[in-house]
């Protein structure tokens, strides 16, 4: 299915790796010109900018000032926007229990999963408005309505990532821009399988191994696995073309069965 996506501006958040290096790439097979914005330049985000295919902005998202200049960069170099896809996150499990996260872990962790997409699409709308067409695709997780006290505060972030996008849908709707969010639940990248991803930290704290673990997460699906970063990406192209003309104000949720309640 072609997703008229040729030509397009795109900023992609978090692209240095796993879900943001994934639609990345799908975006540029698709025809479309990619501002990646990543903390760090990976060596596959430089592959993709060496080959003329993506601008790789290095800007930290989590910073005030972060997101606007991402925003600048895309807007100085292709004259304008067309499609926003907040992505950048992070996630630490809290295996202490509740009373061991300070009030720095919860700065961090909303300033990652909930500022740094509230500030990107501050910054990027009037140049979304200006064209009066335009998708704002927002990377949330199940965990905004499946509450879970390992992630407590990602949780919570989360949670007010998925409010703030159906508010904003509201809003610019009437205007012509389209804002949905994707809720992914445990996705195959290093975020849950890298040697410091949350399967290696919850395996420290019980005992058990980091294998044992994303096992047993796997398993809570009926489909028995994690979702691939790939199956993430394919959703999110679909939600930014003008394939999904008529949707806004909408959640996707692709967690392989993971979420039992209607």
């Amino acid at each position: 299915m072609d997703m008229h996506l040729t030509g397009k501006t795109a900023i992609v958040t978090g692209a240095s790796r796993g879900i943001g290096l994934a639609v990345t790439r799908a975006l540029v097979a698709e025809g479309a010109r990619v501002v990646a914005g990543a903390r760090e330049i990976t060596p596959e985000l430089k592959a993709l900018a060496a080959g003329g295919e993506v601008l790789a902005v290095e800007a930290d998202l989590a910073a005030p000032d972060g997101p606007a200049l991402l925003v600048a960069a895309a807007v100085r170099a292709h004259g304008g926007l067309d499609i926003l896809v907040n992505n950048v996150g992070a996630v630490h499990p809290r295996t202490d229990g509740f009373l061991a996260v300070t009030d720095e872990d919860w700065d961090a962790t909303l300033a990652v999963n909930f500022l740094a997409a509230v500030r990107t699409t501050r910054a990027a709308l009037p140049h979304l408005l200006e064209r009066r067409a335009g998708a704002v695709v927002t990377v949330s997780s199940v965990n905004a309505f499946l509450p879970d006290p390992l992630v407590i505060d990602y949780s919570a972030a989360k949670a007010a990532l998925s409010n703030f996008c159906k508010s904003l849908s509201k809003q610019v709707g009437p205007r012509g821009i389209r804002v949905n969010t994707v809720s992914p639940g445990p996705v195959s990248t290093g975020l849950w399988l890298a040697d410091d991803g949350v399967a290696a930290k919850v395996a420290q704290a019980t005992g058990a191994t980091a294998r044992d673990v994303a096992a047993q997460a796997a398993g809570d699906a009926p489909t028995g696995r994690f979702t691939h970063p790939e199956e993430v990406a394919d959703l999110v192209l679909f939600l930014a073309s003008d394939r999904a003309a008529n949707i806004t104000g909408s959640d996707f949720v692709i967690d392989g069965g993971l979420v039992s309640t209607l």
